[in-house]
């Protein structure tokens, strides 16, 4: 049901799964109370919310639960007033609502049931009246969003919407629907013991470094360090150098650092030593927790060698579920715990997790893999939670995103005709150019995002990308960009050949 062609899970796809979570949960009711039944449709759908599109759902369900509490049925008034509610409830959940969208086509579609209500004792003919009123509202979402209109389709949001109101009247003349395949899960929480006997490098190793000189180049202190352990990190801004590696002899990585500038916020933990800790159980809570989403097994592994507590797998080829999310917060053993979405699609969701939560959780809203990364490495365990926000949410700023992706389907964007299989390039989530080899695609979206302040470059190759081709592309980087650290890492993303950071 997307207009965009980037693939990812689709409006579709979260709306079916939020909807699924609610249908096996009112399944398990015996009740004949249309409360009953709303309110555990409501309770459900909150918690198995995906993406943007599957949290407005679930708020339009929990405003129409909210309107028929008490009631053990209903007839047109009511069920005009509980769709009024649910799309009040749903616009006061959005921080910015767009016309055009889901939100347009539940509006219209509400006030018009309250406006014919009275008129119609047959639940089935009110219901199709209302449902012409929202196909007629959903034709005319391209007239609102000139990118529906660019690529010539309606809101898939608000299609959504008419689809279920289709099935709640197929549902009221007793009509048989046709069960679809169930979605196979694909997001879950990373858990599982630590094997600490394969732990070659015994030292976790952490600090930052404030640069006697900015002019100080980073390529001899990274190759001096980097065969002294693993999961190193070198990340620079400004005048300050964060360090992050595991190894065997930290007190020759800080020699090296001493050269550069002062040392600061110094952490050296024996990971075997914390592991048999937790173990032998009683720990008591930390101050702070982390919990940021990410796909792959290379990117899991730097979010967790940089912090992270918990990675829920997923985000463009699958958001996870507010369930999701909410169960990762419960996992971690910390008094505040800050949540990375790292996708614009996830934001909602983890905005609600948070909402259910209670206090003590704090949504960054990360909208990429860089913007994640950049925000956990500002974070300061010896600074206050506000002071944390603020540097965190500031982090996001601080990095520009590209990504090289294949296009899923045809489309026309932007003033381009593209076609299934073409090589995408996107810089800050729009595409800007489009090829057939995605290195050269990669470069030209480097060459979109790098300035004359830019410093560090780094690159995230999928998992359809081989080593070697990342490193040809590096080898290439650095020869256009000399004055740039060129970082590569494994990130392991599936659909993404390339996630680019520049700093």
């Amino acid at each position: 049901m997307n207009v965009f062609p980037i693939p990812d899970g689709d409006t579709g796809t979260n709306m079916s799964l939020t909807l699924s979570a609610a249908a096996r949960e009112v399944l398990t009711s015996d009740s004949t109370s249309v409360a009953d039944i709303a309110g555990i449709i409501a309770s459900a759908s909150l918690r198995g919310a995906r993406g943007n599109s599957g949290v407005i759902l679930s708020q339009l369900l929990r405003g129409f639960a909210k309107s028929v509490a008490g009631c053990k049925t209903v007839d047109a008034a009511g069920i005009a007033a509980a769709a009024k509610s649910a799309s009040d409830t749903a616009y006061k959940a959005v921080m910015k609502p767009t016309e055009g969208t889901i939100l347009t086509v539940a509006r219209m579609a509400a006030e018009y049931a309250v406006e014919v209500a009275e008129n119609h004792t047959d639940l089935a003919e009110f219901a199709e009246a209302v449902l012409e009123k929202a196909k007629e509202a959903l034709a005319k979402t391209p007239d609102m969003l000139p990118v529906l209109k660019q690529a010539g389709v309606v809101d898939a949001g608000g299609k959504g919407l008419v689809v279920i109101i289709e099935g709640v009247i197929a549902a009221i003349k007793g009509e048989e629907i046709a069960a679809a395949e169930p979605v196979a899960e694909t997001v879950t929480r990373r858990s599982g013991p630590i094997d600490t006997d394969n732990i070659k490098f015994v030292y976790c190793t952490e600090f930052i470094i404030t640069k006697k000189s900015l002019n100080y180049s980073l390529q001899a202190f990274r190759a001096s360090i980097e065969r002294m352990g693993d999961s190193m990190l070198v990340i620079e801004d400004d005048g300050i150098v964060k360090v992050h590696i595991h190894t065997n002899r930290p007190g020759y990585v800080l020699e090296q650092a001493v050269k550069i500038g002062e040392l600061s916020a110094l952490k050296i933990d024996n990971m075997k030593l914390q592991h048999s800790e937790i173990l032998a159980g009683g720990e008591p809570k930390k101050p702070y927790g982390i919990v940021t989403v990410a796909a792959g097994e290379g990117l899991e592994q730097i979010f967790t060698d940089i912090g992270a507590d918990i990675i829920v797998k997923g985000g463009q080829s699958m958001n996870p579920s507010t369930e999701d999310i909410l169960e990762a917060v419960s996992a971690v053993n910390a008094e505040h715990i800050f949540v990375l979405p790292n996708n614009k699609n996830i934001v909602l969701a983890a905005n609600q997790a948070a909402e259910l939560s209670g206090d003590g959780v704090t949504v960054i809203p990360s909208t990429t893999i860089p913007q994640g990364v950049s925000a956990v490495l500002a974070f300061d365990p010896d600074a206050g939670a506000e002071a944390n926000t603020a540097a965190m949410t500031e982090a996001l700023t601080l990095v520009k995103t590209g990504q090289v992706t294949f296009a899923a389907r045809d489309s026309d964007m932007d003033g381009m005709h593209i076609k299934e299989g073409d090589i995408m390039g996107m810089s800050e989530g729009k595409i800007v150019l489009l090829g057939t080899d995605a290195a050269d695609v990669a470069a030209e979206v480097i060459e979109n995002l790098a300035d004359e302040h830019s410093a560090v470059i780094t690159v995230f190759y999928g998992s359809d990308v081989s080593e070697d081709d990342a490193e040809t592309l590096a080898g290439r980087l650095r020869t256009l960009y000399p004055r740039c650290d060129i970082l590569i890492h494994s990130g392991g993303q599936p659909l993404y050949y390339y996630i680019i950071s520049v700093e």
